[in-house]
């Protein structure tokens, strides 16, 4: 652990080889538990998966090309009916303070399924899961590869990763946390989304310097799902690739409110744990709140950042006892109501990313 007076310590993610990650017989009840446990930061990060380095690149270095698009072009990418969950998004996702958030564009999609659905009423229900994909086929015609790439293999990657939950929470006495286990559930789902970003400079302003919140790129929240798949970030200055501006990147809130600074190489794959799979493993397997903080010093003023998450999580029409537990507790449904995970799911959505007028 690292640390300058005054400023939050970096703290290096847990990291699993991706050779003993892939050995579904290897126990590495040690790993998660130091990783996902109750002690844990919520993350780790999986070393030498073949291929990714190049593929995080590919889609990577295409998201600024995206942003800089004409924006009619881009409005034209827009799905208002899912919530802005499908195609291109920007300044529709509500700030921790309430506001709309113009920090980040993101593109949505899901890296499986073009069509998770033909059923009419499934997708008037589900819109956030169940619209079908828009790619920007006539701008950017290698974006649809480059996604959908990426995305397959950080689900395969999770998968293996949720395998080896399964083991540590069972070993904790947990038999039956989501109906048969964790990697089952998520093999049958079909709404893996996928979340391309892109974080705009941040103006530099002296009356703020030293002192910009932790969350100036991207508010604290916590995943609501179960894996959360997400690369390091790529920054750039213009159409030059720069090292992460000191004190920038991903953030997390511990059990014990330190706010710690996460780390992990850029060829390394990392996963988050969600709210939803905290609480169907009873806690043994814990989320953590996180932020992003946009670089301060006056010499990064013009420097973005892309970035690719995959939120893998049950199919829509999962549901469970603790699931409703969850909304009650949230205050999401009535008492004596029961949700499935997609309609779950749609209220966090319509709360937080609220079509304005």
């Amino acid at each position: 652990m690292q640390q300058q007076q005054g400023a939050p310590a970096y703290v290096r993610a847990v990291t699993i080889p991706f050779a003993d990650l892939r050995d579904r017989g290897k126990d590495l009840s040690g790993k998660i538990e130091e990783g996902f446990g109750p002690r844990g930061l919520g993350i780790v990060s999986i070393a030498g998966v073949p291929g990714y380095p190049e593929l995080r690149k590919r889609l990577l270095r295409l998201a600024p090309r995206f942003v800089n698009l004409p924006d009619d072009a881009k409005k034209e990418l827009e799905d208002p009916d899912s919530r802005y969950h499908i195609g291109w998004s920007h300044g529709k996702e509500k700030h921790e303070n309430g506001g709309w958030d113009t920090s980040k564009g993101s593109y949505f999609a899901n890296p499986i399924f073009d069509v998770p659905t033909t059923d009419d009423v499934l997708v008037t229900r589900y819109p956030s899961y169940c619209r079908p994909n828009i790619w920007p086929t006539d701008h950017l015609p290698e974006f649809e590869t480059a996604f959908k790439d990426l995305g397959k293999l950080m689900l395969e990657v999770g998968l293996m990763l949720a395998h080896h939950c399964d083991h540590y929470v069972m070993q904790q006495g947990v038999r039956q946390y989501v109906g048969e286990n964790l990697e089952q559930t998520l093999v049958r789902s079909r709404c893996p989304k996928g979340r391309l970003l892109y974080y705009f400079p941040k103006q530099f302003s002296k009356e703020n310097e030293g002192v910009q919140s932790v969350s100036s790129w991207c508010g604290w929240h916590t995943d609501y799902g179960f894996l959360t798949g997400l690369t390091c970030g790529l920054f750039a200055r213009k159409s030059e690739e720069v090292p992460c501006p000191h004190g920038s990147g991903l953030y997390v809130r511990t059990r014990d409110n330190q706010v710690l600074k996460v780390t992990f190489e850029d060829d390394e794959l990392a996963f988050q744990i969600g709210e939803t799979a905290e609480i169907l493993s009873s806690g043994h397997l814990c989320a953590t709140p996180h932020c992003v903080k946009a670089p301060s010093s006056e010499n990064t003023s013009d420097v973005g950042r892309s970035t690719f998450v995959l939120f893998i999580q049950p199919d829509w029409l999962s549901e469970t006892r603790e699931m409703t537990a969850l909304c009650l507790d949230r205050q999401l449904i009535p008492p004596k109501g029961t949700l499935t995970y997609g309609e779950y799911s749609e209220r966090i959505v319509h709360k937080y990313f609220a079509t304005r007028a």
